[in-house]
This record gives structure tokens, C-alpha cells and sequence, in this order.
């Protein structure tokens, strides 16, 4: 039984498959109908309106109803044979025969004519009530339930057992069979399972321009070119003893013409076909296969094939007599092996592959993944993809990682085109992977297919009939990203003008990689257009935007833009079409426009502002305004304070006449200074801008800036600092503004934007103000070079520099790929400290933000700018040995508090660890297994310590303590400390065993004089006292978290990172030794140096 989907439920009564859509209906006993997708998992809908428990659900064939009967309908058949009540009773779907179950636990079945059925045989085998029995739809076999809690298969010609299916502890009630589909589906105490009998994936194998495949007990032969199908020569038809021993695998060598197929037949065989030359015309030539047992068999030289003989994890080599020419033993224990290049296998175990040569019998690569399903080699050799159920691993041909891929529904097969670009298939989609993980949708599929090869648009696949199909697919999208990827910006130019790229997702895309102005291209929104455009740096076509959109936020970010850029002429028109007169009011004062800035002062006035009068005032340094409005504003104490400071005394004088006895005392003996406006650094005009070269980009996609560039091109001789003409308001008294009206109605027809004040019409306002471009390629702004933190992401997939990079999100989806690592707190200080180890700031000019400089390894002034290299990493390997060998003296000492803070934080380092070299990395590694070993060992003799009201769990722990792989001198003290604690306790068998261990640890002398009396005393009485969970004649590991032994053979998980060993249960939770990583989860292993990923 293959199960493709399982829910938990109250007991299903009654099931139906949808003839079109990935649906079942299950009717609940609780009287709750749901609506299942089985290909994602998901629950789409449930009714509820039955009252009680609903024994029946049908969908409609053709029309969106379903019909559905609880205990208010009952329906009977009465077929004469049953000793007691029959339950459930089925047609044949083609054949004139009734299927029946019954309460007297047999299966009948009857052939029927128009007017009556009788009975023509009886299968017995079910030890409870039968529940449900049908036909299958496309096999010619029955299936049954029962109340025993089983499934059977019966062969429906023969009437005999296939094979049996059994739960624990569920009875089932309900068989449902897909109409179209080869899926059935039965429901059970406690939900439903949607399961198949045997597995649909033709094997196959691709050589050249064609391929091999097994349909209907027939080797065929199809070629891509022609597309001819040919029936070459029959294999041998399986017998019905049991279900699902068809092909697996096919093996071709195109030159000796030699077809190995394996299947499970015996527990795991092969058979070897010669293919005569004449059989491609002929097509029915018997001949006798070659036969042998094998976990599985594939062809590694012209004429020599690889058989895996699981039972002494060997591989037989094997020449096409079928005569074993050499033995290999594996250095991992194998579940099956891929051709992996002439004279190597790829050997995939439970946790890793690896590539293993047959001929020096050593180990070419390793790689750390989850249960491998199928290999596929790129057509060089070069670049291999590992699909498991749910995930992709590409790797080059030495296995070193490259990217992981992870979808949620299953992974059907793949292959590689000629541009390097993985094309998968799941059970919905065919997708891509580009080489650096990149990854999206090609097309939607209506039935899963399992791709054999790619030409160009050309997916050419096999169906689940065995049925060559061709599937024509846009291959834009991804050679677009590829172009972008490698940098081949001519076929980018070239993709864009000719194709029609476009959607979100590419926009997102391109925006993701850097290329904004590559985006904007493809853009018609305003709104996302205007992004891109600041984004880009591309002000023209942000103004086109800005006035297409006309809103208030979008001018803002406008002039946030054109300031940084240093274009005050867009500057000052963005704060114009916002009305923001006190930014208006800075960038004058900043640019040293006093003449606007007294006008911006008049218009204050005018709006009976008296703030920003004020402002405009003191941004001036105009003394004597400042007094007239706070004179007007009734603020006469600060009037005169003001006139007296300035020596203005004639008008301090009538300030006071005014004020009377409440005149101000200034302080005396303080200095007096004018406030005067900051002479600007530059005055008016925009800031001067490189002369640079276009980019590969810019010109040749926007055609948009140039139709910018022709509208504003009136205004191009106008001097910006004059073009807003406030009107002369000299003479308007507060409030007054009938004149200002009158002069704004006349020009009301051009109004283009300008003040739009609700109390104030200005005079028509100018032209939008140009982009200064300097014509087109001279003084043009450069495009902002790529910041060295991207490029420390982009290169490395090392987390320790994109946490050093400071992209902390990224870092930890690396370590969590890589290790498993799911608890991040540990890490956060050391995140911090590579982020601001590896940048240093220095300081501008007073008014400037602080710089920041990114620190390189290895920087040298005679290295050339434009080539970068890794960040400076606060954390190196030497430190870590120096934490070691502290770690050791205070374990020596006995400080085992500070010891394991130690070791725990060189546990946590690690994973930020970088190095060069290849023996670093196994020194890395076997640091990792070192360090386990002392935390593990530690933290139990601290949990000892604690347990003083249990003398038997200290005795427990003490044991376990001295099975920790420690460094000699510890682990004599760890033994000396379990025998004395045994003895004591009078467990002298157990301290004689640790005596014994320490005399072969050459103690010190007067320690083995301890260690031969314990042995002589328990040699006088061997005997245990206390019964302890400690069996030291069989090998163990102990469970990191529950501190139990695991012996040798009950089954156990690891830490993906720390590799502790723990009991099943603990499965999913974060590890208790490294305080990182989830136990038992996926993951690729530790990557720790550029030389693992080259």
C-alpha cells in the first residue's frame, strides 16, 4: 500500500472521489460531512446538516452536487447466499458480476441478467464483519475491509489473497475507488486514507536521442526526434502473488545495447537483457533474461554492472555473463545505488550519499541530505539534482552543495536542459531551478507526468499509461534570469525588446536582484513604476509619474529623492505641488535664495501665519521684521527684548512707552551677536554632477525619460530661482487677498499645479522643472554602485558572512537549511558582533550621517578596488582551540559550571566559524564531536549533583558519565568516581567493571591501588545491590535529554548540528545538548569554507 494522504477524524462511514478534481467527500459518524483536497492535504469546505451519523456520500458525475443519506434513509439488498446481513454490495464497471460482504465474514460474488443474480464463488479470509468490498476500476482485482481492521486484496480471476494491509487499533467501515484515477480511498475509527496499490512511474532510462522504458510487460524504445514508439522485445510477466513488483529501474548501456531491470521481485532483483539488432523491427523476440539478486543493479562501464548485495553491504561487480568479476565493500551502509560516471556510484544511506569509486575504493564526495528518492546527472557530467519526496538538492559531480529546494507537495521526477536550468515536475506543476536556487512555475499540469528529457521548449515525458507525451512550455521566464544571472546583458536587451515579459512576480524579481531600472521596463502602473524610478535613481520618469498620480505622498517622496540627488529644481516644485512652505522655506535658506525666501515670508503674512513669518524672518536675519510681528502678535516684552539687544533703540523706546512698567531687564554682562543666515556651501542650481558612462540599461529601455526630457524642454535656459512670481504684496493688509485673486483668475485655464492654497491664488506657476541630465550621457548621475554588504550575500553561502553582512534573516535561513538550527537566541550576541566587527564608521562633516565602511579579509593596498573579498569575521578557529583547552583545565579542576559555559559557547560559535582549507573543515567537525562529548558528559554530572534523595539515578548518571568520549585524564577521573560511588553503594559487579577500565587508562599509582582492591574485594562477593538501567556488556548511546541509554538496535534520532543521540520521542524538539537545532530534522550539513562549496 502506497498512502498518498491520511486525516484523523471520527469514524468515516462513507467516501467519494471526485471524477476531475484532487476531491474526496467523507461522511462522518458525528454527522459532519468534509471536503478533502488529497493532493495538497488540505480541508476545502464541511457541512453540517445532518442530525446524525451520515452512512452514504456521492458526487454527481458531471454536474458541482453531491448526494449524501443518514440514518433517516436506509437501503437494503437482499442477494440470496449470506448467512447474515449484508453490508455493502457493488457492481463490476464494465463485467455483468455483483460483489457482496457481509456480517458472516465472507465476500461473494454473483453474475447477474436482467431478471435475477446467483452466486459463483466465496472468499473467506476476513476475521470480523465485512464492511465495504468493490472492484477495482482499472485492475482486475477486488478490494475489501473489514471490521478485523484490515484491507485485502483478492485476485478477482483466481479468487486468491494478494496481500493484506492491517492498522493497529482502527476498524474500517468504507471503501471508495476513484472512477478515473488509480486511487482508493478507506475510512476508518479514527478518519480516512487515500492510498494506492502499486506505484504508477514507468522505469526508464534516457540514452541520447531516445528512451528506454517497460509498458505492459514490453521493453519499447521511443525516439525524440521522430517520435516514433517501437515495441522491442518482451520481459518477463510477473506473476499475481503479490502486488507492486513491477520494473523500478532501468539501466541502458547503448553499446553493448544491455537493459538491466530491477524490480522487488525476491526482496530486490535484476534481470539482464541483450538486445538483438533485429528486434527493433520485429518486436517479439523471447529470449531468456539473465537473472540475480540485488537491492538494486546499474550499468558503470561499457560491459560491467553494479549489483547491491544488501545483506554484506558489498557491491558485485558483474560482467554481461553475469559472472562476478569484483567485490567492493561500501564504506556506508547503502540502501541503493546510481551510476554516478564510469567506474562510480553515487551510494545513497537513510542521511547521506556519497560518490564512491570502484576502482581505487575510495570516497570521491559526501554530502549530508534527506532520504534520496532518484538521481538526475546533467548531460556533462558536471551538475547533479538529488530529489527526495518533498525536497531538491543540487550538487556538482563532487557533491558539494549548491542549493536546496523545498515544495510541499510531492516531487514526481526532473531533468536538466542544455542551459544548466533544472526542469522539475510535482504532482501539479512543471517548474525550474536556476543554478543559484532560484526557482518558479513553468507550467500547470492536469495529471503528474515524469519528465525523460528537455529540447528546447520541447519537455518531452512519460505519463503514468507509459504514454510518451510532448509538453511545449515558455522557457522566457527562466533564461531571462539565467541572462541576469551570468551576466549576458546583450540576450537581456535582446528577451526584453522581443518577448512579453511581465507580471508581479518578475517585477519583484528584478527588484530583488539589483536590476530596478531593468523592471521598469516592464511596468505600466503608475504607482509601482514611480517606485521603481526612485529606486533606480531615475528622477525624469518619477516626475511623469509624480504628476500622472498627483498625490500628496508621492510628491513628498519625490523631493526626498531629488534632494538626495541634489536637483533643487524638482526640490522646490515637489514642496510647491505639496503646499509644504516651511520645507520650501529651509531649501531656500539653504541654497542662499534670499530673494524667494522674502517672498515665502510675504506669503506668510498674507495667510496670517504668524510662525512662519517668523521663521522667514529669522532665516533672513532681518531684525527689524522680527519686531514688527511680535509687535503685531501682542508680543511686546519680546519686541522690545528683541530691539535692545540689536541697539535698535528708537524703537525700544516706544516699545516701552507702550509697555509702561512692565519693561524687560536685560541681564548684563553678556555678549551680543547678530543672527544672520549660514552663508550655504552652494548657492542656487543643482549640485554638480560625474561625468560617467551610460550603463548597460539606461537609454536602450526608456524611452519614457526622453519624452520627459522633450516636455520640460521649454524651461530648459529659464533660471529656477525666478520662476515663482509672487506677486507683490507690499501693500495687502492680513487677510486682504481680493488683488491676489483677481491676478490667479486670469491664467486659471493654464493652473498646472503651484500653491492651490484654499485663500490664495498665486499667478500661474511655470513649467515643471527639468531633470538636469546634462544631455543624455555627460553629467549624468551615476547609478549607485552595489553596496559590499550585497555583494558578501550574493557570493557566499557561508551564514557567518551574511551575518557579518548584517542580512541576519538570510543568515539564519542558512543555518537552518544547513543545521537545522531553529532556536536563534543563543546566536543573537555573536550575530552582532560579526555585524559590527566586520564594518567601522567614520565621520563626515558636521551636518553629514556618520560613513560606514565595510571591513575585508585579507585587504591589501596593492589589491584592486573593484575586486572584493569576504568580510573580516570577529571569530576564528585558533580562538576556539584557545576555549578548548580553557574548557579542558576547568573540567581537570573540577569546575564543571565553567566548563560547560565553555564548551557550550564554543558549541555555539562553531556554526559562525569560517576556514579555508578542507582539513579545517574536518578539524571544525571533529571540534563539533569533541565538544558534544563534554556537554553531554557534563550536564549529567551536574544533574547527578542534584538527585542527592536518589541514590540509584546517581549511580545511573555516574555510569553513563564515563561512556562519554572524553580526553584520558578526565575519563580516569570520571571512572574513579563511578567505582567509588558503586562501591560504596555496594554494586560491586559495576565498580569491578569500572576498576578494570581504569587499570587499562594507566591511572596513577595510587589510584590503580584503588581500582585492583575493588577487584579483589568484588571477586569475594559478586554481587549488585541496586538494580541499575545499565547493561555495560551491551554497546549504548545515552539520550541527550532524558539521560537513558540507547542500546544497539532500538531505533533512535540525532541532532542534525550536534549529532547527540535521542529517544524517538524527542523527536521535534530542540536539541537539549546544543541548545540550537531540531531533533531529527533535514538538513545538509555544516558549511564552514569556501572550499566545501568550490
Amino acid at each position: 500500500m502506497l498512502t498518498k494522504f491520511e486525516t484523523k477524524s471520527n469514524r468515516v462511514k462513507g467516501l467519494s472521489f471526485h471524477s476531475k478534481r484532487p476531491w474526496i467527500l467523507a461522511s462522518l459518524h458525528s454527522g459532519v460531512i468534509q471536503l478533502w483536497d488529497y493532493r495538497m492535504g488540505t480541508l476545502i469546505d464541511r457541512f453540517d446538516e445532518h442530525d446524525g451519523p451520515v452512512r452514504g456520500v456521492h458526487f454527481h458525475k458531471s454536474q458541482p452536487l453531491f448526494v449524501s443519506g443518514g440514518d433517516d434513509y436506509k437501503i437494503k439488498y437482499v442477494l440470496e447466499g449470506h448467512d447474515r446481513g449484508v453490508n455493502w454490495a457493488s457492481f463490476h464497471p464494465t463485467l455483468p458480476l455483483i460483489v457482496s460482504g457481509a456480517d458472516d465474514r465472507q465476500i461473494k460474488i454473483w453474475r447477474m441478467n436482467d431478471s435475477k443474480a446467483w452466486e459463483v464463488d466465496t472468499l473467506r479470509g476476513h476475521m470480523n464483519n465485512v464492511s465495504s468490498v468493490l472492484f477495482h476500476s482499472r485492475k482486475d482485482i477486488i478490494v475489501s475491509n473489514s471490521e478485523d481492521k484490515s484491507i485485502r486484496v483478492w485476485d478477482a480471476t483466481k479468487r486468491t489473497g494478494l496481500q493484506t494491509f492491517r492498522r493497529e487499533h482502527d476498524r474500517f467501515w468504507i471503501l471508495c475507488c476513484h472512477p478515473e484515477m488509480n486511487l482508493l480511498a478507506a475510512g476508518h475509527d479514527s478518519g480516512m486514507i487515500v492510498f494506492k496499490l502499486e506505484r504508477e512511474r514507468p522505469a526508464f532510462s534516457v540514452s541520447n536521442d531516445s528512451v528506454y522504458y517497460v509498458k505492459d510487460c514490453f521493453l519499447r524504445f521511443y525516439e525524440y526526434s521522430t517520435q516514433k514508439d517501437t515495441q522491442i522485445i518482451p520481459i518477463r510477466r510477473l506473476g499475481s502473488a503479490t502486488l507492486n513488483q513491477g520494473p523500478r529501474t532501468l539501466s541502458y548501456s547503448p553499446t553493448e545495447n544491455a537493459v538491466l531491470i530491477c524490480s522487488e521481485v525476491d526482496g530486490g532483483s535484476y534481470e539482464l537483457y541483450i538486445i538483438p539488432k533485429d528486434s527493433f523491427s520485429k518486436g517479439d523476440t523471447v529470449q531468456e533474461a539473465k537473472r540475480g539478486v540485488g537491492g538494486s543493479a546499474v550499468f558503470v562501464a561499457r560491459n560491467r554492472f553494479a549489483v547491491l548485495e544488501k545483506s554484506t553491504n558489498q557491491v558485485l561487480v558483474k560482467n554481461l555473463k553475469n559472472e562476478i568479476v569484483k567485490k567492493s565493500a561500501l564504506p556506508i551502509v547503502t540502501d541503493a545505488i546510481f551510476y554516478a560516471g564510469t567506474g562510480n556510484l553515487l551510494c545513497k544511506a537513510e542521511d547521506r550519499v556519497i560518490i564512491f569509486d570502484l576502482q581505487q575504493r575510495m570516497v570521491l564526495g559526501d554530502l549530508q541530505t534527506s532520504f534520496i528518492r532518484y538521481v538526475v546527472w546533467s548531460n556533462d557530467m558536471e551538475s547533479v539534482a538529488l530529489l527526495s519526496k518533498h525536497s531538491i538538492i543540487i550538487a556538482d559531480k563532487r557533491l558539494v552543495h549548491r542549493c536546496t529546494l523545498h515544495e510541499t507537495i510531492r516531487v514526481k521526477s526532473g531533468s536538466w536542459d542544455d542551459n544548466g536550468v533544472f526542469i522539475y515536475t510535482t504532482l501539479t506543476h512543471i517548474k525550474y531551478c536556476l543554478p543559484n536556487g532560484d526557482c518558479g512555475i513553468i507550467k500547470t499540469l492536469d495529471v503528474p507526468v515524469y519528465i525523460t528529457k528537455i529540447f528546447g521548449n520541447n519537455v518531452f515525458c512519460l505519463d503514468r499509461d507509459g504514454k510518451n507525451r510532448s509538453i511545449v512550455i515558455d522557457a522566457t521566464e527562466y533564461l531571462f534570469k539565467l541572462s541576469l544571472l551570468r551576466k549576458r546583458y546583450d540576450h537581456v536587451m535582446s528577451m526584453i525588446r522581443n518577448s512579453e515579459l511581465c507580471g508581479q512576480a518578475m517585477i519583484a524579481y528584478l527588484q530583488q536582484k539589483g536590476f530596478p531600472e531593468v523592471a521598469l521596463h516592464f511596468v505600466k502602473d503608475e504607482r509601482t513604476r514611480f517606485n521603481l524610478a526612485l529606486e533606480s535613481g531615475n528622477i525624469q520618469i518619477a516626475v511623469a509619474s509624480a504628476k500622472e498620480i498627483d498625490e500628496k505622498d508621492h510628491w513628498y517622496k519625490l523631493g526626498v529623492e531629488a534632494l538626495r540627488q541634489g536637483n533643487s529644481g524638482i526640490v522646490e516644485y515637489a514642496y510647491q505641488r505639496t503646499k509644504n512652505f516651511e520645507r520650501l522655506s529651509f531649501l531656500y535658506l539653504i541654497t542662499g535664495n534670499l530673494d524667494k525666501l522674502s517672498k515665502m515670508m510675504k506669503i506668510a503674512e498674507v495667510k496670517n501665519d504668524v510662525m512662519g513669518q517668523f521663521h522667514n524672518a529669522l532665516y533672513l536675519g532681518d531684525v527689524q521684521e522680527r519686531i514688527k510681528i511680535l509687535e503685531n502678535a501682542g508680543q511686546l516684552p519680546l519686541a522690545y527684548v528683541t530691539a535692545k539687544t540689536h541697539g535698535l533703540n528708537d524703537i525700544a523706546e516706544d516699545l516701552a512707552a507702550k509697555l509702561n512698567d512692565n519693561v524687560p531687564i536685560l541681564p548684563s554682562g553678556r555678549s551680543r551677536s547678530l543672527l544672520v543666515p549660514p552663508t550655504p556651501v552652494l548657492c542656487g542650481g543643482d549640485w554638480p554632477l560625474l561625468r560617467v558612462m551610460k550603463g548597460i540599461f539606461e537609454g536602450g529601455l526608456d524611452n519614457v525619460g526622453k519624452g520627459a526630457e522633450e516636455e520640460y524642454e521649454d524651461a530648459a535656459d529659464a533660471d529656477w530661482g525666478e520662476d515663482l512670481d509672487i506677486v507683490d504684496v507690499e501693500k495687502i493688509q492680513n487677510g486682504d487677498i481680493s488683488l491676489v485673486l483677481e491676478n490667479g483668475e486670469e491664467n486659471e485655464e493654464n493652473e498646472e499645479g503651484g500653491w492651490d492654497l484654499e485663500d490664495l491664488e498665486l499667478p500661474p506657476d511655470v513649467e515643471t522643472p527639468k531633470a538636469t541630465t546634462a544631455r543624455s550621457s555627460v553629467f549624468v548621475a551615476p547609478t549607485p554602485g552595489m553596496p559590499v554588504n550585497q555583494i558578501w550575500v550574493q557570493r557566499s553561502s557561508l551564514a557567518a558572512e551574511h551575518a557579518a553582512a548584517g542580512n541576519f534573516d538570510t543568515a539564519m535561513r542558512l543555518l537552518n537549511r544547513q543545521l537545522g538550527i531553529k532556536n536563534f537566541t543563543p546566536l543573537k550576541s555573536l550575530f552582532i558582533d560579526l555585524n559590527m566587527g566586520s564594518h567601522t564608521h567614520l565621520p563626515a562633516f558636521p551636518s553629514s550621517p556618520i560613513i560606514s565602511l565595510a571591513i575585508e579579509r585579507g585587504w591589501s593596498e596593492s589589491a584592486s578596488p573593484n575586486v572584493r573579498t569576504p568580510p573580516a569575521l570577529v571569530f576564528n578557529f585558533s580562538q576556539l582551540e584557545d576555549k578548548l583547552k580553557a574548557g579542558y583545565k576547568a573540567t581537570t579542576a573540577g569546575k564543571f559550571t565553567e566548563a560547560l559555559r565553555i564548551f557550550m559557547s564554543i558549541l555555539h560559535t562553531i556554526p559562525l566559524i569560517v576556514v579555508e582549507s578542507r582539513r579545517e573543515v574536518d578539524e571544525v567537525k571533529e571540534l563539533v564531536i569533541i565538544v558534544k562529548e563534554y556537554v553531554l558528559g557534563l550536564k549529567m554530572e551536574l544533574k547527578r549533583r542534584e538527585f542527592k534523595d536518589n541514590p540509584v539515578r546517581q549511580l545511573e548518571l555516574a555510569a553513563y558519565f564515563t561512556h562519554c568520549n572524553l580526553q584520558p585524564p578526565h575519563l580516569r577521573l570520571a571512572l574513579m568516581n563511578a567505582m567509588s560511588l558503586c562501591f560504596k553503594a555496594g554494586n560491586l559487579i559495576t565498580a569491578s567493571n569500572f576498576a578494570r577500565r581504569l587499570l587499562e587508562a594507566n591511572p596513577a599509582e595510587n589510584h590503580g591501588q584503588k581500582a585492583r582492591s575493588v577487584i579483589q574485594a568484588a571477586e569475594r562477593n559478586m554481587r549488585d545491590s541496586t538494580q541499575l538501567n545499565y547493561d555495560f556488556r551491551n554497546p549504548f548511546v545515552v539520550c541527550g535529554a532524558s539521560y537513558v541509554p540507547i542500546y544497539r538496535g532500538q531505533k533512535d534520532v540525532l541532532c542534525p548540528y550536534c549529532t547527540s543521540h535521542f529517544v524517538v520521542s524527542q523527536e521535534g524538539q530542540i536539541c537539549a545538548v546544543c541548545d540550537l537545532s531540531v531533533v531529527g530534522s533535514d538538513a545538509s550539513g555544516l558549511l564552514c569554507s569556501p572550499a566545501q562549496i568550490r
